[in-house]
């Protein structure tokens, strides 16, 4: 199905600053060890994307990003990780380059910002996109893991990374680079240093890919634990690539986003909407869940 243009313009009820501070706080927050977010009342369709690793050469991905941007219904769309295939820093964006890549990203976020909500978690690829271009594209940064309360319920969201405990290597990697004192050290070396290197980090990346190697996934486990922390029935994560819906036990599921390529055969350009039921409200009210897929014709 095609992604339809959406026609409301009335004033959001809800708007979140782009520092840290994104959500309303209600009493909950004090003994949850993560970020709360309330979805407004006036949300009734909520979008989740992940691993679209857009990068300058996949032209018929950014395309149907833009398309899915421009039209989507929805009242807010969170992007849980991996938006770009790598981002070495925020001054990677030249904005007086009009035709740049990431200048014409930022002018997606932006206009889409003017009549939705985008909330914006870091992946593993694009961890080091910072304040400042999130709020030059209109969105708002949250943290790995997130808890949303809407429809009456909790959703527990993350890029889903630092679940896959399996990992050793990557997970003592991602404890590195995720640490202030790498960052900062990273982040002043040159521009140029820091693309060269995550070159080489691709290559090894695709290196390995074609080796064979099989992933990590996500720990049920630990999935169940952090569930049962935020008194959450769902967990909605991307990373690894696996599009699926798990049941855990317990009424407990973990909802797993798809990873984008318009030029793959077949297409996967895929979408997890959130939607109010008509008739409910999000004190008492239920919601469907539906994967959603452009149409690339």
């Amino acid at each position: 199905m095609m992604f339809r243009r959406k026609t409301w313009s009335s004033k959001r009820l809800w708007h979140c600053e782009m520092n840290a501070s994104v959500p309303q706080v209600t009493a909950r927050t004090a003994a949850l060890p993560w970020q709360l977010l309330q979805a407004p009342p006036s949300w009734r369709n909520i979008d989740f994307i992940s691993d679209l690793h857009l990068q300058d050469g996949a032209v018929a991905t950014f395309c149907a990003w833009q398309d899915f941007m421009q039209t989507t219904q929805a009242d807010a769309v969170f992007i849980l990780g991996d938006l770009f295939e790598v981002w070495v820093g925020d001054d990677i964006f030249k904005p007086e380059q009009a035709q740049a890549f990431e200048t014409r990203c930022a002018q997606v976020l932006k206009s889409a910002s003017q009549r939705l909500d985008i909330f914006f978690m870091h992946g593993n690829r694009d961890f080091l996109l910072g304040a400042e271009f999130a709020k030059i594209c209109g969105m708002a940064l949250i943290g790995d893991p997130a808890v949303l309360e809407f429809a009456g319920q909790s959703w527990l969201l993350s890029h889903g990374d630092a679940l896959c405990l399996m990992d050793t290597d990557y997970m003592a990697f991602r404890a590195q680079v995720r640490g202030v004192k790498w960052q900062q050290e990273f982040l002043a070396r040159p521009l140029a240093q820091r693309l060269e290197i995550a070159r080489e980090l691709r290559a090894q990346s695709e290196t390995r890919k074609r080796s064979g190697v099989v992933y990590s996934d996500v720990d049920n486990t630990e999935a169940c634990n952090w569930l049962h922390t935020a008194k959450a029935s769902h967990l909605i994560h991307g990373h690894t690539h696996k599009p699926a819906d798990h049941e855990l036990g317990d009424n407990l599921r973990r909802v797993v986003l798809s990873d984008w390529d318009a030029a793959g055969k077949p297409p996967r350009v895929e979408v997890l909407r959130l939607t109010l039921k008509a008739a409910a409200s999000h004190q008492t009210g239920s919601c469907s869940i539906r994967r959603i897929t452009t149409d690339l014709a």
